[in-house]
């Protein structure tokens, strides 16, 4: 009756935002148009999501290896500071090969942009690329993985930091080592890590922008 008569009052969902593009700092052009990529460490994909605690919201911090998936620097935080990204980081670079000359894809987060993150960066010869626009499909690998661990793996919501950081490590290692992918001929991402070579149904590494494909959708 109450919704008969519109009486119900509307829950609001309350929306994170991680992404601010709004500073001084340089912002990278898109370097992976067209981009094949044949085995790991030869792109990485950087994002960060956010994850509901009781009473607030910790921050997961996360670079995936765009040929295998595989996650391979993670952190999470109760903040989202420079400093909670370089932690992730240095995960990742802890396990690049120290010949390997890496691309390092985000969106134009300050985070991304700021001295302290492009300096490590560029200290380990690594080339950086970034979103041209506001649009997530240009980093579609990072937000399909932020949707499977926080669909698939996640809690919806826990008690604290400590108990959120415990449970995501164990989600993470799950995700890395059993999780199949249909992009990687339904192996998992630890396993593709190994190999070399194009793997069967990657990913497209770019897509039309929103309007384009706005259009596209009605036409058909």
């Amino acid at each position: 009756m109450l919704k008969r008569n519109k009486l119900l009052v509307r829950k609001t969902k309350r929306i994170v935002h991680t992404t601010n593009s709004k500073h001084r700092f340089y912002r990278y052009p898109n370097l992976i148009k067209g981009f094949v990529l044949l085995k790991a460490h030869e792109l990485w994909v950087a994002d960060i999501t956010y994850i509901p605690l009781k009473q607030r919201f910790a921050y997961l911090f996360l670079i995936t290896d765009a040929y295998s998936r595989k996650v391979v620097g993670f952190h999470v935080s109760d903040d989202m500071k420079v400093s909670s990204a370089v932690i992730a980081l240095n995960k990742a670079l802890a396990q690049k090969p120290p010949e390997t000359i890496v691309i390092h894809h985000s969106d134009r987060g300050i985070q991304y942009c700021s001295t302290e993150y492009v300096n490590l960066l560029l200290e380990h010869n690594a080339m950086i690329s970034m979103t041209n626009n506001g649009d997530p499909l240009e980093n579609a690998i990072a937000e399909r993985v932020n949707g499977i661990l926080k669909t698939e793996l996640l809690s919806s919501y826990y008690k604290d930091i400590e108990t959120a950081a415990a449970h995501i490590h164990r989600c993470i290692t799950i995700y890395n080592h059993r999780r199949r992918h249909s992009s990687l001929n339904w192996q998992v991402p630890a396993v593709v890590h190994e190999q070399q070579g194009p793997q069967l149904r990657r990913w497209k590494n770019y897509y039309q922008p929103f309007k384009q494909k706005e259009v596209s959708m009605n036409s058909t």
